[in-house]
């Protein structure tokens, strides 16, 4: 049973439009009837409950900001950072595959992609008929993504792709897949590639122990024939991915304080019910300090990220302001999650409770889109205008 209860200890609520709120509360009480009875069963079989995908479509969950004009609701960015966060309370991998979907392929369709493209291809995206992913990783170019070399040459009437890319999220199911690689001069481009071309595979990755609800694989393309209208003709360079990784961080950032809070909303609960001592645990001064310095924490988390939700909105957001709230939050999650284990004490580590499920997820969120020792560097780098990973 979902017994989470918001915390707003700040009255940040105050903040929210009455529609923020109604998109959270319409989310909030689809994850708890849909998704969060099945969501132990899925991560214990390493499967993505695809049964979902229909009503994560209907909560606005794929390109909550994509324009009503292309499928998508249409909403702001406080609104997908509330949606993000409402779907990370239940679990990461389900935010990870709904993150993939808005950020890293509808975003680039929708912005750097030609009107023909959107047509065809958001509504689809919007709705949940088609699940796309995102190849940028591979498998020797992981924070250095201009090291790439996936490529494709020009064939007359189409382009020839070769290469391969690793840990992508949604990328077994996927009925497209937004590819960048190298043209024959070395600049990069985004390619749509989809399912049932030839040469087209993508391997299921296997043995993971974060993120199992996710699924995860590979995207390889031997000698794929791609169509020259599948090429992304708005933007190319790395700035075109870095673009949509902006996207997809500012999600997490939202993302990982709905972890936060329920490991924090569930060691509450447990330290008053819990009795030692003859008393319950939540009156010993140690316990206390935790909870104390975790709704500290979180409420931090929830002012900084409201701020960068505004930025974002009016188009003023930076990449590196993007980098520290991820960087932070991610960080912050994990902390309040091994806490939490221990304020539940040896119960922490059975899935009765959902504390170590998310402790292990952002074991993978604390190193994808950009790790945390990166995002660092990226503050770093922005402060001095000194960069100390090239």
């Amino acid at each position: 049973m979902d017994r989470y209860e918001h915390h707003d200890y700040y009255l940040l609520d105050d903040l929210l439009t009455e529609e923020h709120k109604l998109i959270r509360d319409t989310a909030r009480a689809w994850l708890k009837k849909e998704v969060s009875p099945i969501i132990e069963e899925a991560y214990e079989k390493a499967e993505f409950p695809k049964q979902i995908i229909p009503g994560l479509a209907s909560i606005g969950a794929f390109g909550p900001y994509i324009p009503e004009k292309y499928g998508g609701p249409g909403l702001d960015q406080i609104s997908y950072g509330i949606i993000m966060q409402e779907l990370e309370r239940v679990d990461s991998g389900v935010r990870s595959t709904s993150s993939v979907q808005s950020s890293l392929v509808m975003y680039p369709i929708w912005k750097y992609g030609s009107e023909e493209q959107r047509m065809k291809f958001l509504p689809k995206l919007a709705s949940g008929e088609f699940m796309g992913s995102f190849g940028l990783t591979e498998p020797d170019h992981g924070s250095n993504p201009s090291g790439m070399t996936t490529n494709f040459k020009d064939m007359g009437d189409h382009y020839l792709l070769n290469g391969a890319k690793m840990w992508i999220s949604n990328s077994p199911f996927c009925d497209l897949a937004v590819v960048w690689a190298k043209d024959e001069s070395g600049r990069i481009h985004g390619l749509i590639v989809e399912r049932g071309m030839e040469g087209f595979t993508t391997p299921e990755t296997h043995g993971k122990w974060s993120l199992r609800a996710s699924a995860t694989g590979e995207l390889v393309f031997d000698n794929v024939k791609v169509p020259k209208e599948n090429l992304l003709p708005g933007k190319s360079g790395l700035g075109a991915p870095l673009g949509c990784l902006d996207s997809a961080r500012y999600g997490i950032a939202w993302g990982t304080i709905g972890t936060a809070l329920d490991c924090y909303d569930s060691a509450l609960r447990y330290s008053k019910e819990r009795i030692q001592f003859g008393k319950p645990i939540a009156g010993f001064q140690l316990i206390q300090k935790k909870l104390a310095e975790m709704i500290t924490e979180i409420t931090k988390a929830q002012m900084l990220t409201w701020r960068l939700g505004v930025l974002r909105e009016e188009g003023r957001a930076t990449s590196a302001q993007i980098s520290m709230a991820k960087r932070n939050n991610v960080d912050m999650a994990l902390k309040i999650a091994r806490e939490a284990r221990q304020i539940h004490g040896a119960m922490g580590i059975t899935n009765e409770y959902s504390i170590m499920r998310h402790m292990m997820n952002l074991e993978s969120v604390i190193t994808y889109e950009g790790t945390h020792d990166i995002h660092l560097l990226i503050t770093g780098k922005d402060i001095t205008g000194i960069a100390a990973f090239e």
